[in-house]
């Protein structure tokens, strides 16, 4: 196990966010971005096999035959927290690891925009955050989750698979239960939690119709309820929530997404001009425009809504990423490839504006 605590200590020291471990060869680290070759031995079956071992919780160590693969939280004394996943390939095991910063990271440090600490302090309703895999939700929501925490007397529960982030009790008292290891499922957390007196709850994912009808429930008697969700953009976020349930029961469904959505944000993660990485983010706030528009099923109207809704705090990724590169802080090149609309993002940094939100909103 030296070994292996060696290779994470090493991963963390380089700045890498990703550890890649598979058997018979090169060990890879992701750092910036990029897939970087370390040297060294290479990872033998037998290896492996103790690692996983050693690191793989007890009350998955079934769960690992019968699924052949399984997610995990693991924790290195003086280095950090790492988000496992543990699968098969080729019937050997194969490890990847995400490297979780155990302090939780500011919204200035994250390079988030103001409108989320107002969403973050809205006192009941839905709010998602989305994106594509590896885009900052986790760490955006537990910054959200942080900012209640510092400002807020409330009670916090959270499921999820698995915990990343871990929370000390500041203003508010926070319970953290991991699938598994303290709830059988997602399913048994929600059932019983609003047994639990919470004023918040934060479920990891939004991964089917049981969870999302959970969220509503909850944000019904006036609970403020905070999810990720795999959309694109904000405005595919009602679609994507209403793929969850049958057809006949959309129209019910789509009626209490009007009245239970607080906001959903999206984000894309762009390069900076320094060598970083910086979040742009589209937010939808559940204005009158927008309640009005997923109560008549005018969905494919969402995106001009938020176009035109600065107003209300909205914004979508086009005007994101024209405010990134007027700082200074990612280039015109590198926005254009992150944006939802290219030839319209072009056209604004030549001085051209069109409000095309109005004239379909009109």
């Amino acid at each position: 196990m030296d070994t292996f605590r060696k290779i994470l200590v090493t991963a963390v020291g380089g700045g890498a966010s990703d550890v890649h471990l598979k058997i018979g060869a090169p060990i890879v680290f992701r750092i910036n971005r990029r897939l970087v070759v370390v040297e060294g031995p290479y990872p033998t079956e037998d290896w492996m096999n103790m690692v996983v071992e050693n690191i793989l919780p007890r009350h998955h160590k079934a769960r690992i035959e019968e699924l052949r693969e399984v997610d995990f939280s693991y924790f290195l004394p003086g280095t950090g927290r790492f988000r496992t996943n543990v699968f098969h390939q080729r019937g050997q095991y194969c490890l990847a690891m995400r490297y979780v910063k155990t302090q939780v990271p500011s919204f200035e440090e994250l390079g988030l925009l103001p409108q989320l600490r107002q969403i973050a302090e809205s006192p009941r309703g839905i709010v998602l955050l989305a994106g594509s895999t590896g885009c900052g939700k986790s760490t955006t929501l537990a910054a959200m989750v942080e900012h209640i925490n510092a400002n807020s007397r409330k009670h916090i529960i959270t499921l999820e698979d698995p915990i990343e982030y871990v929370f000390e009790d500041n203003q508010s008292v926070i319970e953290q239960r991991e699938i598994g290891l303290d709830t059988l499922s997602f399913d048994e957390g929600l059932k019983h939690v609003l047994r639990q007196d919470p004023d918040v709850i934060m479920i990891g994912e939004m991964r089917d119709a049981t969870s999302f009808t959970a969220a509503m429930a909850a944000a019904d008697t006036g609970h403020l309820v905070l999810s990720t969700l795999h959309t694109t953009t904000a405005a595919q976020s009602v679609s994507r929530i209403l793929d969850f349930f049958p057809s006949d029961e959309r129209e019910q469904i789509r009626r209490q997404i009007a009245g239970t959505l607080q906001a959903v944000v999206c984000q894309r993660m762009v390069p900076t001009i320094a060598g970083g990485m910086t979040p742009a983010q589209e937010i939808m706030v559940n204005s009158g425009t927008i309640r009005k528009l997923i109560e008549e099923n005018r969905l494919e109207r969402l995106g001009a809504a938020i176009e035109t809704g600065s107003e209300e705090g909205m914004v979508n990724f086009n005007q994101s990423l024209f405010t990134l590169v007027k700082e200074g802080k990612v280039s015109q090149e590198d926005a254009l490839a992150k944006a939802t609309n290219a030839q319209a993002l072009e056209m604004n940094f030549q001085g051209i504006f069109l409000t095309e939100g109005k004239r379909i909103l009109g």
